[in-house]
């Protein structure tokens, strides 16, 4: 059984000096690394969002996908519809702290070339995501 979880989105503004907590999305939509890529799509569609947060059993945030990755995944020559999200992660994603100053989430996200962080707790569970303004 894969799990779902619906919260409502904050609004994301950034200022100089802010932390991302005052800046970052509530959590949003999350599954369960256990998830098949072609759910993870349509828990995305029916969401309207760019990405999902990805848990383990435990809770434990595992990473991040985006629509992108999803659609590269199904559209490649070895896709199979039993592939689950725990096993295109690969390298974790990095993560940040609620606490993290802005500046330093958007010098991880530029170093690591990624749109969206996800934001944990100090037991790896997801608090929210830092997204690029679009």
């Amino acid at each position: 059984m894969t799990l779902v979880q619906m919260q409502p989105r904050s609004t994301n503004a950034t200022a100089v000096g802010r932390t991302v907590a005052e800046a970052m999305d509530t959590a949003g939509p999350q599954v369960c690394d256990d998830t098949t890529v072609e759910v993870a799509l349509s828990v995305m569609a029916s969401a309207r969002t760019r990405h999902l947060l990805v848990c383990d059993d435990s809770g434990r945030c595992t990473g991040l996908v985006t629509h992108a990755q999803l659609a590269a995944v199904r559209d490649g020559s070895a896709y199979s519809d039993r592939i689950q999200l725990r096993d295109i992660l690969g390298d974790r994603r990095p993560f940040t702290s609620p606490v993290t100053t802005m500046a330093e989430a958007g010098h991880m996200m530029r170093y690591s070339d990624v749109d969206a962080l996800p934001v944990v707790d100090e037991h790896g569970s997801a608090l929210g995501v830092l997204a690029v303004a679009r």
